[in-house]
């Protein structure tokens, strides 16, 4: 006889059991089932990653386990193997590998990221104080906006180690900025490789000294007017999104935190540019911000720290005082995350 339709989805009840047959297999959660986390289920499963974890809010129940429902169902399709967990209940979360963080809302028409700080600080520390409790061994990457502030709000929040908390913000921006390059170039995205700095936001540092073609640096063949096109057009990217279609992007930046999780599950020692912990890095003094990272099992193994010219030292500095004037506002509206 067929099981019930609660032991194929997953739930708290058959957690013990599933993890007992499938102990080799890496664990995702995913904090959040709306665009940006149902996506990265959606982007996980299909790299087959391992099995994952969807979770919203008690007010939403079904939403969840409906898209894990759906999304288990591709497998024979795609090809995958997983087990899709939707729940309410955030002590199926523990044993996770990587928990990715996505709840906060989203932003509308004519907002920044800075202005969804107050409701999301609440919601990202709610989320951050269960992962303590039921996953204090995983890694996690946030996604929520305003980003710099959010991881900051989940470090002190769980308590966790730095290396274990990291922002997944550049590999987003980085990700638009190829793309516009190549369609610039008309060659294949897979030639661009580039990189961004600083905070998640209009302030970002583009560096084009560091963005190539197959080796070819971009300089040689795009005009300085066109590249700088390009990096204003990522900076507004997700602004652009939002007034396209009246809420933030999600395909994009789902993808960009599961190429974090993939690095990590599998000890890929990726270098990537995330919001990472920096002390002495580029002069920081103690934040998250964007930098390239090499990351593995152990999260955050390595902050890279890249020569900069006076021009893009200026940015970078620029960014990182945004980035603490975010964290300022978060320390002076709670005070108990100072």
């Amino acid at each position: 006889m067929l099981g019930s339709l609660e032991s194929h989805v997953g739930t708290h009840t058959s957690l013990a059991i599933r993890k007992s047959i499938h102990m080799s297999r890496a664990k995702i959660s995913v904090i959040g089932a709306g665009n940006v986390g149902a996506t990265c289920a959606h982007w996980a499963a299909a790299k087959e990653l391992g099995d994952i974890v969807l979770v919203d809010i008690p007010d939403k129940i079904g939403v969840a386990q409906g898209k894990a429902l759906d999304l288990a169902c591709c497998g024979p399709t795609e090809r995958f193997d997983a087990t899709i967990t939707g729940t309410c209940d955030y002590a199926d979360v523990a044993g996770s590998d990587v928990v990715i963080v996505t709840a906060g809302i989203p932003r509308k028409p004519g907002m920044s990221r800075d202005d969804l700080i107050a409701t999301n600080v609440k919601i990202v520390r709610s989320v951050s104080e269960q992962i303590a409790t039921h996953a204090p061994d995983s890694t996690i990457i946030l996604v929520s906006n305003p980003l710099d502030a959010m991881v900051y709000t989940a470090w002190k929040t769980t308590g966790f180690a730095t290396n274990r908390i990291v922002g997944q913000a550049g590999c987003l921006d980085v990700a638009r900025f190829r793309t516009f390059i190549a369609w610039e170039i008309g060659c294949s995205v897979e030639d661009v490789v580039a990189l961004l700095m600083g905070g998640h936001g209009d302030d970002m540092v583009p560096l084009p000294r560091y963005t190539s073609v197959h080796g070819i640096p971009v300089t040689q063949l795009l005009s300085e007017e066109t590249i700088n096109a390009c990096v204003d057009r990522a900076k507004a990217g997700g602004g652009e999104v939002v007034k396209l279609m009246g809420t933030s992007a999600y395909y994009a930046p789902a993808s960009g935190s599961v190429q974090m999780a993939e690095a990590i599950i599998k000890d890929k020692k990726r270098i990537l540019p995330c919001a990472a912990y920096c002390d002495s890095q580029y002069g920081v003094g103690g934040y998250f911000v964007g930098v390239p990272c090499v990351l593995g099992a152990g999260g955050v193994e390595k902050v890279i720290e890249i020569d900069l010219n006076e021009a893009e030292t200026a940015l970078m500095d620029e960014s990182i005082s945004h980035v603490k004037d975010l964290v300022g506002t978060v320390r002076e509206t709670f005070p108990d995350l100072a």
